[in-house]
């Protein structure tokens, strides 16, 4: 990231030691503002091994003050289903029509739901849908016949949180013009669902270390 000149000020007026969250949220909202409403994350490193298949670890999270961000869905569903996920205000609706849009690389939603009966279609976008983590998982509630809830969901503020090959999760927690109180909350959902998903196998310390950020801002580290 170029260090303009926002950056810079933030840098020098941010704590330069891991501080306590709700210190390290006060000092983040007071970053310069940009033309644009930042995104806010946590980055989590975790004492994981994600070569392993059991420390792997992937889930998604409610945060109680919303993430802040307007979530397009796209429901793989047909007959009474569909007809659900529209009510339930789903952006986009469809079956073997929506495959072939996908295929032809019309991807303009950013989560995906579909009805078990979708999925044997759906497979076949693996390769399209995988790399972008928009492939629907019963794991993560985003393959079921309840279209209304998963909808309801997303659109709500649940997040994923979800493991790198380095054993970190980076977790939407809100946006910058957000009030500390309100990251907070949302910071403590994600640090309670990480801290439940930790794998029986993993040794060790499992959370090593927590900062957090703003899209173009440096981070904080925050304490235990």
């Amino acid at each position: 990231m170029a260090k303009t000149k926002n950056y810079k000020a933030a840098q020098e007026a941010f704590p330069k030691e891991a501080v306590p969250a709700k210190d390290a949220f006060d000092a983040l909202v007071k970053a310069p503002k940009m033309g644009f409403d930042q995104t806010v994350e946590a980055h989590f490193r975790l004492g994981l091994d994600t070569r392993q298949s059991d420390q792997q670890i992937r889930g998604m999270v409610a945060l109680p003050s919303g993430s802040g961000k307007t979530v397009r869905v796209a429901v793989f569903a047909e007959g009474d289903a569909a007809k659900k996920a529209k009510d339930a205000g789903a952006d986009i609706v469809g079956s073997d029509d929506l495959v072939k849009d996908v295929q032809g690389g019309k991807i303009d939603f950013d989560a995906v739901v579909a009805t078990p009966d979708q999925m044997a279609k759906v497979g076949k976008l693996g390769k399209v849908l995988g790399p972008r983590n928009l492939m629907p998982n019963p794991k993560l509630g985003t393959v079921t016949p309840d279209v209304e809830k998963a909808i309801k969901d997303l659109k709500g503020g649940k997040v994923e949180y979800r493991a790198d090959k380095f054993g970190i999760c980076h977790v939407i927690i809100g946006k910058l013009s957000f009030t500390p109180d309100m990251l907070l909350m949302n910071y403590n959902a994600v640090l309670d669902a990480i801290t439940r998903a930790k794998p029986s196998s993993a040794k060790g310390r499992y959370i090593k270390s927590v900062s957090i950020s703003a899209t173009m801002t440096p981070a904080i580290k925050i304490a235990e």
